[in-house]
């Protein structure tokens, strides 16, 4: 099962972003997912969350500073976990990659 975690990012200034992560996958295998549980880094407020959106294709969005390991869970209607992860990368304008 070809499922993996994509991401964008906007930087609002100050070092300080704001992202979202998805899963990028085939629709055919997006209908099968019940739900996405994302864990975040654990300085986040709430750092497990859950999306069950289809039609963002499971879109998680929120804001931050640094890079970190995105963990994620997809639960399908048929009772599998499929496990992935995605190493979450900002960028300043420039395109210089943040190294917090």
């Amino acid at each position: 099962m070809e499922l993996k975690l994509a991401q964008e990012f906007e930087y609002k200034g100050s070092d300080w972003w704001e992202w979202a992560v998805w899963i990028d996958a085939a629709d055919e295998q997006l209908d099968e997912i019940d739900s996405v549980e994302y864990t975040l880094h654990h300085s986040f407020p709430k750092p497990v969350r859950e999306s069950s959106d289809r039609s963002t294709k499971f879109r998680l969005e929120t804001s931050g500073w640094g890079c970190f390991t995105i963990y994620a869970k997809a639960f399908f209607k048929n009772g599998e976990t499929v496990e992935m992860e995605h190493e979450l990368t900002l960028e300043y304008p420039d395109g210089t990659v943040t190294t917090a």
